[in-house]
């Protein structure tokens, strides 16, 4: 279970009842609202067709908003492209196709900077210590990875642009439950170092265990929020929202 983070005063991003969806007229996210805090890691919980993932590709640009705002610092980021926002400090790992297959671990992590090229050598020995397997594999090509490695590899690769936000779309799906602790515990690792992480998961128990706090969608819309900890053992959310995935 993890500790309390103490908040500064302001967030760090901040997501105002947003409106989005990915055809005209039809709204997957219905006013959803969301707070990160500096070195805070929030998990988005919820029903299979809540609106989670569109949540979080909203945040990075890839589903237009079509109202509300998303602020990173007090700076209107809302419908930014996915490349500003690498710049400006904001990271994603999407759930599938995340890594190039035929380019090298190496050659990944030179295109997490592509924008900054130069950095390379700097931004891989401080990734390396929290990934030191894929330094050790750096030469062997992404399609000979494993799953769970390959995950590795989207996180590395999206933090060699020192991103303050990160946002994690179902790090764990499609994992063996022994991968699936590993992710989170990386995710945990990160977020020591720093690093403010949004998660998107379905496995819902695992991710309420490592987040600081956590909101449950449920329609489009803000269903509970609170310390994850507590809605872990919250019997409301257990009964309406959760069902077995807590109790398994």
């Amino acid at each position: 279970m993890t500790d309390d983070v103490p908040r500064s005063t302001e967030p760090l991003l901040v997501a105002e009842e947003i409106t989005a969806g990915y055809l005209p007229g039809v709204n997957i996210l219905e006013g959803t609202s969301l707070e990160l805090y500096p070195g805070e890691m929030v998990g988005v919980i919820g029903p299979n067709g809540a609106g989670k993932s569109t949540l979080i590709k909203a945040l990075f640009g890839l589903v237009e908003i079509r109202d509300g705002a998303v602020f990173l610092q007090g700076e209107d980021i809302t419908n930014k492209p996915a490349h500003e926002l690498v710049s400006i400090g904001v990271g994603y790992v999407p759930q599938n196709n995340n890594v190039f297959p035929r380019l090298t671990i190496e050659e990944n992590l030179r295109m997490g900077v592509y924008l900054r090229p130069r950095d390379y050598d700097e931004q891989v020995a401080i990734v390396s210590e929290l990934f030191p397997i894929l330094l050790e594999r750096r030469r062997m090509r992404a399609d000979n990875l494993s799953g769970g490695e390959r995950q590795m590899l989207a996180m590395a690769r999206a933090l060699m642009m020192q991103p303050r936000v990160l946002l994690l779309d179902e790090p764990s799906a499609g994992l063996s439950p022994a991968l699936q602790d590993d992710v989170f515990l990386l995710a945990r690792d990160i977020n020591a170092t720093g690093v403010s992480i949004i998660m998107v998961e379905q496995n819902a128990r695992r991710c309420l265990q490592i987040c600081h706090r956590a909101y449950v969608l449920d329609q489009g819309k803000n269903a509970y929020t609170g310390r994850g900890p507590d809605l872990l053992e919250d019997p409301k959310v257990i009964e309406l929202y959760l069902g077995t995935l807590l109790r398994g």
